[in-house]
């Protein structure tokens, strides 16, 4: 059984200026962070699978490869409601905010319920958490499972406040809509038409090459491949 203090030497060990440097032009704390790649991060992952103590312990070293790390290791589903806020509130940045709360939060029994509350912070990573929680379920839940009349009222209020939300949270809500049009078969032809009037999303990416996919672009293609409604394993990745 590894300690945190073994982990945490471990993390930063595999840590890098390189990477440090790239993960800043994304909006990461450098001051809190050793800079190791998401790929060296799920290595160690591997060897402290199923450590929910020690997960825990991670992310509230507020070290960003630690949290990203806890985000992968923390079984969502041992995770009470006042620890998930904990975390979503402690978030530094967007990869821990978008994935690592969010893809944990998605897999616990309050998924939904806390993607709403998230949904409407003032605080654009927590609501950004919020809109990526409520994706990632729909990811990996059963169509069945789903509250559609919900899910078509967020689509709704996505098309109305994309253009004029915070940046992050807007990239959340634009990916939302291409979470429904791809996960969920039965609003495939709601999520192509909010889609179609959403159209190009304008978000300032910083000093990165990333882009703002444009959502009936991404839909129609999941939809040319057959692969609508095809549910992923996991919520993380």
């Amino acid at each position: 059984m590894q300690t945190i203090e073994q982990v945490m030497a471990a993390l930063e060990a595999k840590g890098s200026a390189q990477t440090r440097k790239t993960f800043a032009r994304h909006g990461a704390p450098v001051d809190s962070m050793f800079g190791v790649k998401v790929g060296d991060i799920k290595e160690i992952a591997k060897k402290i699978k199923g450590n929910q103590e020690l997960a825990l312990a991670l992310y509230d070293t507020g070290n960003s490869d630690a949290m990203y790390l806890a985000g992968m290791v923390a079984d969502g589903r041992q995770m009470t409601k006042a620890q998930l806020n904990a975390w979503a509130k402690g978030a530094t940045w967007r990869m821990i905010a978008d994935s690592a709360v969010a893809g944990v939060a998605a897999e616990s029994p309050h998924a939904c319920e806390l993607a709403l509350k998230w949904m409407d912070s003032k605080k654009p990573l927590i609501a950004s958490a919020g809109w990526n929680t409520y994706s990632l379920y729909l990811s990996v839940t059963p169509d069945a499972d789903l509250d559609l009349a919900e899910i078509k009222t967020l689509v709704e209020r996505a098309t109305c406040e994309v253009h004029s939300a915070p940046d992050r949270v807007g990239y959340a809500m634009n990916n939302f809509v291409i979470c429904v049009g791809t996960y969920v078969a039965p609003l495939l032809k709601f999520a192509k038409a909010a889609a179609k009037k959403i159209g190009k999303v304008e978000i300032d990416m910083g000093d990165t090459a990333c882009k703002v996919p444009l959502a009936s672009e991404y839909i129609a293609k999941v939809e040319s491949m057959g692969r609508v409604g095809t549910k992923r394993k996991s919520t993380k990745c």
